[in-house]
């Protein structure tokens, strides 16, 4: 009805508006095409004819799923980033896990060891009904080498390691330490570990650097004191008087909570009688009163 009006008509009531929807009515608009394309999802659904509990049929089937993810994240020149397997199992119970690379990688070879080792460590509880396979996309890593540079080890190696290594001591116990913001001892939490592409290093070649060993848990010494200040103890069964001593710095934290904690710490250089020199950490528990060997320096 609208592009069976007069042109002029129209205009004149409503102005070039007018003009421009009457066009669109008869199609004469020049517009540019946009195609409406579906939104790229990496998603895999199976419902399994009977209950599955070996977890070799179960990575029977994951195979299958994942070579379809992949078919189709290659035609896209992507690669798999991530992997989140979700398990129905019975009594409409949900597992799922995921398992992500430290690099976007198309092996399969590879998810089916990850995926295995995660599985292992974390079986489901009852039997599988169906499954869901999602994976999220990432760019492929492309490494340039020298023309005589050496052979570098393949990351996925890396992956794999620390697979095994979390199946053995838990997954709260690999990856790099991150200081919490707390100056009481052993205020850390674990993270992934991750290189940073522009990292540096910061110490400075030939410049002398000593180590510090922390002994945890701190060992007990036996301390013999004078004016408050700390002159010999005892330590695995070997006697040591102090000839240098540094401190103490006082700390403490958590007066809001039953932790209650306060630490008095001396850096020292100690000899045993049978001249060994011992340079070590020693602090004074001050809740408790007890003298602790804390660290020892190389």
């Amino acid at each position: 009805m609208l592009a069976a009006l007069p042109e002029k008509e129209l205009i004149a009531r409503l102005g070039q508006d007018g003009k421009r929807i009457r066009q669109l009515a008869r199609g004469e608009l020049s517009h540019f095409f946009h195609p409406a394309e579906p939104a790229f999802v990496l998603e895999e659904h199976m419902e399994l004819d009977s209950p599955v509990e070996l977890l070799d049929s179960l990575l029977f089937v994951i195979a299958i799923m994942l070579e379809q993810l992949i078919l189709r994240a290659k035609a896209r020149v992507l690669a798999l980033a991530s992997v989140s397997i979700t398990l129905t199992l019975e009594g409409d119970a949900i597992h799922t896990r995921v398992v992500r690379p430290a690099l976007p990688t198309n092996d399969k070879r590879l998810w089916i060891k990850l995926l295995h080792l995660d599985l292992e460590a974390h079986p489901p509880s009852s039997s599988i009904f169906s499954l869901t396979v999602t994976a999220d996309p990432g760019k492929t890593s492309k490494v340039q080498l020298g023309l005589f540079s050496p052979q570098l080890p393949e990351p996925m190696r890396l992956d794999i390691t620390l697979a095994r290594i979390r199946a053995i001591v838990g997954e709260e116990y690999v990856g790099r330490a991150v200081l919490k913001d707390t100056h009481k001892p052993d205020g850390f939490r674990m993270e992934a570990f991750t290189v940073p592409t522009n990292a540096v290093s910061v110490i400075a070649p030939g410049q002398p650097r000593s180590a510090l060993r922390q002994l945890r848990p701190a060992e007990e010494i036996v301390a013999t004191t004078q004016a408050q200040r700390l002159k010999a103890f005892v330590f695995r069964e070997q006697h040591y008087a102090i000839e240098r001593i540094y401190g103490p710095w006082l700390t403490g934290g958590d007066w809001w909570n039953p932790s209650l904690w306060g630490l008095e710490q001396w850096d020292l250089v100690a000899r045993a009688r049978d001249n060994t020199l011992l340079c070590c950490c020693v602090v004074r528990d001050q809740i408790l009163d007890s003298w602790l060997m804390a660290a020892l320096y190389d």
